[in-house]
């Protein structure tokens, strides 16, 4: 497995979302997301941080933030950008804080329990955060700061902050009847488990695919890096004297560049390309079908014509005609290159008498011999100026000669893997 490198810049925490919250009195002592974390930079603890740690604290986190919303909307002070919007941004540190160190794990090194616990935290979340975007009382008082914002002397940043949040509430339904606000609630929840379980779908169809050789004859035109790792992953998963090659990218992508046989290279092309739609338990094709008719449901809940619209009304094109037009003008000479392109594969095909039709698992192959043919350029003779090391000590010189960061080991920060090293920046 390749090393993760975690970057730690001193004088700062690990996130500003990790940022430690004060802990209510009845919050439980043992669990360490709860706690103060005395890591250094303020890094999780990743080590003594349990399953039911995350559980209990974003059961606490939500309390919590509940708590501070109730004293943010029953304010009996006039609103204004200190004790509304301001209270309300730093509000919720614990849960936000939870949610970083959960997520990303679940991201870069999930297990069974943790996507357990993932499908059962995301519906709470999701209605916790519609419960404060449609409190009624919170945007009122939102609302009331909102409409003088041109009469009060904010900066840049709180004028920003001001009418990202007002857009937010006014996004999530605050403005929508109590009906609909239910049906809000119900058609984001939803949304949030579905989705969810579109991802974990597709990250258990990547895991489970294995192409495995046995006769080495399969393995011409591999270069000897990529056959020596392929061996490597075959013995750690317990097949000894065969090879495997699976749908990450170190792994697929110089497979499609140099591997001579077509009929494999088509095998681990099509289990990539159609991950969630096999037909089993991990298809994701009615998924797809649920989650695009609750999209719908939602954009036209919230008075726009399409998802597309209510996506794009935070954005630079703001209408989906813009980017039609924009995918347009690219289409023409982009489609027009990849003529180009292919008709250079097919011709270096024909002229290997190789009596095939460029496929989408020849692209990789072909390209490959006309890059070499053409500049005599060895992606393989290149591999060792791009180890994980080179490119890390490159990045490091160049940040040093650019902005003077040096970039100092650190085995004294909790790492959440033995692959993670971990570094202290300093200037």
């Amino acid at each position: 497995m390749k090393k993760i490198i975690y970057f730690f810049v001193a004088a700062s925490l690990f996130l500003s979302a990790c940022t430690n919250p004060k802990p209510s009195e009845k919050d439980m002592k043992d669990n360490v997301l709860i706690t103060t974390f005395t890591t250094p930079f303020g890094v999780p603890p990743f080590d003594q941080i349990s399953l039911e740690d995350y559980k209990q604290a974003f059961d606490a986190g939500i309390e919590l933030q509940n708590n501070e919303i109730e004293a943010i909307a029953s304010n009996p002070e006039a609103p204004n950008f200190k004790n509304t919007i301001e209270k309300l941004e730093n509000s919720g540190k614990l849960l936000e804080r939870t949610e970083t160190i959960f997520f990303n794990l679940l991201s870069a090194n999930t297990n069974k329990e943790m996507q357990q616990l993932a499908q059962e935290i995301a519906p709470k979340l999701s209605a916790h955060g519609d419960n404060i975007l449609m409190n009624e009382q919170l945007f009122k008082r939102i609302q009331s700061v909102y409409q003088v914002k041109d009469r009060l002397e904010l900066s840049q940043e709180q004028q920003r902050l001001l009418e990202e949040t007002y857009t937010d509430f006014v996004r999530g339904g605050a403005e929508l009847s109590e009906a609909d606000k239910t049906k809000l609630k119900e058609i984001n929840e939803k949304l949030s488990v579905l989705s969810l379980q579109f991802s974990e779908n597709v990250l258990d169809e990547n895991n489970n695919f294995e192409l495995i050789i046995e006769n080495k004859d399969d393995l011409t035109g591999l270069p000897e890096s990529v056959i020596s790792a392929a061996s490597e992953a075959a013995t750690e998963k317990g097949k000894p004297g065969k090879w495997v090659f699976t749908l990450d990218q170190p792994s697929r992508v110089p497979f499609l560049q140099f591997a001579d046989n077509r009929d494999l290279r088509e095998k681990i092309l099509k289990g990539y390309i159609n991950r969630g739609d096999n037909n089993n338990e991990y298809d994701n094709k009615e998924i797809v079908m649920q989650i695009v008719n609750l999209r719908i449901e939602k954009a036209k809940l919230l008075g726009f014509e399409s998802y597309a619209d209510f996506v794009l009304a935070k954005t630079m094109a703001k209408t989906p005609e813009k980017v039609y037009d924009l995918m347009n003008q690219l289409m023409v000479p982009g489609l027009e290159m990849a003529k180009k392109e292919r008709k250079a594969l097919q011709d270096l095909a024909d002229a290997e008498g190789a009596g095939i039709t460029i496929e989408a698992w020849d692209w990789w192959y072909y390209t490959e011999k006309l890059r070499k043919m053409n500049y005599d350029l060895d992606e393989e003779q290149m591999r060792p100026y791009f180890q994980l090391e080179n490119v890390r000590d490159g990045v490091f010189y160049v940040s040093n000669q650019l902005f003077g960061l040096n970039f100092i080991p650190n085995d004294s920060i909790p790492v959440y893997h033995p692959d993670v090293e971990a570094y202290e920046v300093t200037d």
